[in-house]
């Protein structure tokens, strides 16, 4: 699926269109899970021929659930099939045809494009990052590296675990008062002894309060549509990754 106001090629994946099996099936684009490599290979091989890429082109990071914001260029092009030392949850470039890429499978994708500057962003934001406000940390790398304009900037929220899916403690609760302040109100709700936590929410908040208005979020839930995508919580970590990907315009 794409998103409407960003203009650049992009993708949220789902799990069709590929040759994976099992708990894999079909189109698991992660190369950590037990899949077998060479069906992975063949995945990437059709969702870069679809967007009229190359897997060359495809640049990511081991992801740890942190706010390290990671500036590429056709220097780290050509090492996806190659261990990765880099460690981080977002990519941005103002590279032409450099294409950025974030993985989840609850967790959630957000895309940037900035038209102006022509400067790409893919941010995965866990429930940890998002407390962390990699939102705006990415935001304002894209401001001092590219001198990007906030309001400029383009922002896709894509498919993750939604209020109705995302049970948590308090502990998240207690993050997101801390991070969002009397904001935090419309991100949760009580859930017997525990709460729904609405992470799409939470994010929209945060670019908001980092300049961002041009905003699309979503709809669809990765639990709820786990025929759809894959979500780490519907099966209990038994399972293959979605990705977001964005080719910065030529």
């Amino acid at each position: 699926m794409t998103s409407p106001n960003i203009q650049a090629i992009h993708a949220f994946t789902t799990r069709f269109g590929g040759i994976s099996t099992g708990i894999y099936e079909s189109l698991n684009l992660t190369q950590r899970s037990g899949d077998d490599i060479e069906n992975v290979k063949e995945n990437y091989n059709r969702l870069c021929s679809v967007l009229k890429i190359s897997t060359n082109d495809i640049i990511c990071s081991n992801q740890v659930h942190g706010t390290n914001v990671r500036i590429v260029t056709s220097a780290d092009c050509g090492a996806l099939f190659k261990p990765n030392p880099h460690e981080a949850d977002a990519l941005i470039t103002q590279t032409p045809g450099v294409a950025l890429m974030v993985f989840t499978a609850d967790c959630v994708p957000i895309l940037l494009y900035d038209p102006a500057k022509r400067v790409a962003g893919a941010v995965h934001a866990g429930w940890r990052g998002t407390v962390a406000d990699i939102a705006g940390i990415t935001i304002n790398r894209m401001v001092t590296e590219f001198d990007c304009s906030p309001k400029d900037i383009k922002t896709a929220i894509g498919p993750c675990i939604s209020k109705c899916c995302f049970e948590t403690n308090s502990d998240v609760v207690n993050a997101l008062n801390n991070i969002l302040k009397d904001k935090a109100i419309d991100c949760y709700i009580n859930h017997g002894a525990k709460y729904l936590v609405d992470l799409k929410e939470a994010n929209r908040i945060l670019f908001e309060n980092a300049g961002v208005t041009d905003i699309n979020i979503s709809d669809e839930c990765t639990s709820c549509s786990n025929d759809k995508y894959w979500s780490h919580r519907k099966t209990m970590g038994r399972r293959g990754s979605q990705a977001a990907i964005i080719v910065n315009n030529q």
